[in-house]
């Protein structure tokens, strides 16, 4: 019986795991900055520091509006 079970969970599991597409992603990078506001300097490259992540790019809906009609005061 639990070999049963075991089968079954591998076999939906394989196919779930092979259906989905990969996404997109970008590479987003910010400057770092000091509690004045200025950008922090990295002291061996002489570049300011920045923190990059990886980030998933969405798609836009053709014809869609950034705020609809009711909805703009």
């Amino acid at each position: 019986m639990k070999s049963i079970i075991l089968a079954i969970a591998l076999a939906l599991g394989t196919s779930l795991a092979v259906a989905e597409a990969p996404k997109e992603t970008v590479k987003v990078c910010v400057d770092v900055k000091d509690k004045a506001g200025q950008a922090v300097i990295d002291p061996k490259t002489k570049k300011p520091k920045q923190n990059c992540k990886e980030v998933k790019k969405h798609k836009k809906l053709e014809g869609a509006e950034a705020v609809p009609e009711g909805k703009k005061k």
